[in-house]
């Protein structure tokens, strides 16, 4: 298999091959390339012109003059559309981590929505360096729990009959638990960071918890000639991968001793993505992928194509805008307008489909990858160049520490779908 690889890519798989581009990332070549012919072909007398009055200006307006040197790049960044701004953007908040992105993919009611991003925004005030906000983190708290305590039976009206009890203990520990925001409260009280950013993961992981349990299935109706044809997931599944070196060496798990095996644990998310997560828990269950080798490239870890193995559904690419209340299929996400899937390729670990050998409508029926995501190759906002574009379906939640080390010629020894079997729908037989 032949890879083309640079900095920033779109991973296609077509005729079993990767093809990696950006139309972005060439934008950028062509403007700085610009750039330097118009910067080569000023005279000398020009250039000694302005370095003379820059001589004569106080340091603080130099540094100002040096920076403006970039104007011509942020100019082309402008030129492209104001819409592109997402894409250039630092403040964009695009989740970092598998754990977020799916917390925020939980369909759950409006209040806990609510009293997640409430909390979430948190995690930002905590990145302040200095002097942080305490006064504003527990108001933050506050109107959580203010939402969480009047809104009670709203909440607990969003959870099935059978499901209710649970949910009530789950909404109490939410308020007065150990890992509930009262907990949250006296740490911000007491301006500990530290404490105060565990306390809050804890609360999070409580609040998702009780999301969950509203979210018992699918929140809208597929269409119907998908619904009768492919397998679907209507829920979360956990995937655990036992990867085994190829070559014979080890691998080195944080906290862990070195074994020529490591175990990864993929959750896959039916509520954004119910055909592709259903499709590749048919495979796994059908033990298709034990066996399969893999292929790492520039900041992807790909499974072989399937060869003479037993094949899935060829799935409409699938990909949920944020926003919106059911997925969209066979079109891709424009970033550059603002559009933005409800489970970002940018977060290390994601998994995806490749796309299909025949047509990028689709994805491949078997042939899946682990995306390492690095900022470095994003665009300033942190937003993958290939964002958009392909059907992710979940994200590595154990084992991301074991995701670099993972070299071509590795193989996966075996897969398992060890929760979510129950939630596993398939088409019936005509």
């Amino acid at each position: 298999m032949a890879f083309t690889l640079s900095p920033s890519f779109n991973l296609s798989l077509t005729r079993n091959r990767i093809t990696c581009f950006s139309k972005e990332h060439r934008r950028q070549v062509i403007a700085k390339e610009a750039v330097g012919d118009v910067t080569r072909a000023m005279s000398a007398s020009v250039v000694e012109r302005i370095m003379k009055r820059l001589r004569s200006v106080v340091p603080m307006v130099i540094a100002s003059v040096q920076i403006s040197a970039l104007v011509p790049l942020i100019d082309y960044a402008a030129s492209t559309g104001a819409a592109e701004a997402v894409l250039y953007s630092p403040d964009t908040k695009v989740p970092r981590t598998g754990e977020v992105a799916l917390r925020r993919a939980i369909p759950a009611n409006a209040n806990m929505k609510s009293i997640q991003d409430t909390l979430e925004d948190i995690t930002y005030l905590l990145r302040i360096p200095q002097r942080k906000p305490y006064g504003t983190m527990e108001g933050n708290v506050k109107k959580a729990l203010k939402l969480a305590v009047d809104e009670k039976d709203s909440i607990l009206a969003s959870i099935p009959a059978e499901l209710k009890i649970k949910g009530s203990l789950v909404h109490a520990s939410l308020i007065e638990g150990k890992g509930g925001l009262q907990t949250l409260l006296q740490s911000i009280k007491e301006q500990d960071a530290d404490k105060v950013s565990v306390n809050l993961a804890s609360t999070l992981d409580t609040v998702a918890e009780l999301e969950l349990l509203q979210a018992p299935g699918l929140s809208f109706l597929l269409p119907e000639q998908y619904a009768q044809q492919y397998p679907r997931l209507s829920g979360r599944g956990t995937v655990e991968f036992t990867i085994e070196k190829g070559d014979g060496s080890t691998f080195s798990p944080v906290g862990g001793e070195q074994k020529n095996t490591a175990t990864i644990q993929v959750v896959i998310d039916g509520y954004s993505a119910p055909l592709t997560a259903g499709n590749f828990a048919k495979l796994v269950m059908d033990g298709a992928y034990n066996g399969a080798k893999l292929n790492s490239i520039n900041q992807a870890i790909l499974s072989d194509n399937g060869g003479d193995k037993n094949s899935g559904y060829s799935v409409p690419l699938e990909i949920m805008p944020s926003g919106q209340f059911e997925p969209l299929y066979k079109t891709t996400l424009s970033v550059q307008d603002g559009e933005l899937p409800v489970l970002p390729l940018s977060v290390y670990g994601a998994v995806a489909m490749a796309h299909n050998e025949a047509s990028e409508e689709y994805s491949s029926p078997y042939q899946f990858f682990f995306y390492l995501y690095d900022k470095r190759s994003a665009g300033l906002g942190g937003i993958s160049f290939d964002e958009g574009q392909f059907s992710v379906f979940g994200y590595t939640t154990t084992g991301r520490d074991i995701l670099p080390q993972i070299k071509t010629g590795d193989i996966i020894r075996s897969a398992k779908l060890i929760e979510g079997q129950d939630r596993l729908v398939l088409p019936k037989e005509s």
